[in-house]
This record gives structure tokens, sequence and C-alpha cells, in this order.
């Protein structure tokens, strides 16, 4: 039942959720032009971390999912709650490793960071498929965000019909991304030097 103070609480959470995910579209939209930063270590170990902690997302929505489904509301709450742990730890690696590290291209086999008309030829198809993977990871990961924390407002606020109205399509989702992380990682996985 919607109470008018859980109303009041989910419009002030919502606040927080929009300006949070502006913050974020903002940082990680400019890590690929802003300068690298040398923090004296070499975070080139993350790729593989925060593609794990992607899919360990991955397997706490399909959790949760199985959860509601079998109307165990406690068991899926948990489930979302360690799905955005491990989501806001994915979010703190990936934006740790691209303000430190070099961009690596799908292709480049020589590491050199530029991709030549030889190695355009090798790769073939393979960099097209990648490349769409990517970018629809990309639009949806950024595109989500918002969606995501304020679906997590309503049911936070006991407003379960509007939660789950939204689930219906944030979930599907969320899920993609979650899953087509670590695909575009494995893929890219033999360009990391």
């Amino acid at each position: 039942m919607q109470t008018e103070k859980n109303l009041v609480l989910e419009k002030r959470l919502n606040l927080v959720a929009y300006i949070f995910s502006a913050i974020v579209l903002l940082l990680v939209g400019g890590l690929r032009s802003l300068p690298k930063i040398d923090l004296g270590v070499d975070f080139t170990f993350l790729p593989p971390f925060h593609a794990s902690l992607n899919a360990l997302a991955a397997v706490f929505l399909v959790l949760a999912f199985f959860y509601v489904k079998q109307g165990d509301y406690s068991r899926h709450s948990q489930m979302i709650y360690i799905a955005m742990f491990f989501s806001a730890l994915f979010l703190i690696s990936y934006v740790l490793y691209h303000a430190t590290s070099p961009e690596i291209i799908y292709g480049d086999a020589n590491h050199d960071g530029l991709l030549s008309a030889d190695e355009k030829v090798a790769v073939g198809s393979s960099r097209t498929v990648y490349l769409l993977l990517l970018a629809t990871h990309i639009v949806l990961a950024g595109g989500i965000l918002p969606f995501i924390l304020l679906t997590f407002n309503r049911a936070y606020t006991h407003q379960y019909a509007r939660h789950k109205k939204m689930a219906k399509w944030v979930f599907p989702l969320w899920l993609y991304v979650a899953v087509t992380g670590p695909l575009c990682f494995w893929m890219l996985k033999p360009y990391y030097q």
C-alpha cells in the first residue's frame, strides 16, 4: 500500500538515483578522453576481475528471478542486493582500470595501439560482431543504470505493483548488460598484453 511517507521517500531516493546516475555517466563517458592517471600501480589485472563481477551479477539476477517466481520475496531481495553489490564493485573496478590503463583495441595483435589494415583483415567480420556487442552493452549499461535504481526504490518503499511493472523490462536489460560484459572481455582477451 502506498503511503504518503513512502511516496516522499521514493521521491528523495529517485533524486539521489538521478544525481548518482548523471555523475556515473559523466565520469565513465569522460574516461576515454581524459589523460591516464599514474597511481604507481599496474591495474591491467582488473579486466578479468570486473568481467567476473559482471558474471556474478548475472548469476544473482537469475537467482533473484527464480526466487520471485517462487514467491520467496525475502530471498529475491537478498539476491538483488548481492547483484547490486557486484555491479557497484564492477563499476569501481571499471573506472579504476580505464582511468589508469590504455585502451585495448580489438584486433591489435601487435599491441601498438593502432589497428593496421593487415590486422583488420586478420580479424575479419568478428570485429564487427565485437563492436556491435560492445556498442549495445555500453548504451544499455549507461541507459539502464537510473532505471535499476528507480526499480529498487519502488521495492524499497513498498510500492510492489509499481516495482513489478518496471522490473519486467528493467530485469532483462540489466541481465543483458551483465552477460555481454564478460562476453566482450572474452572476445577482447587475446589483445591484452
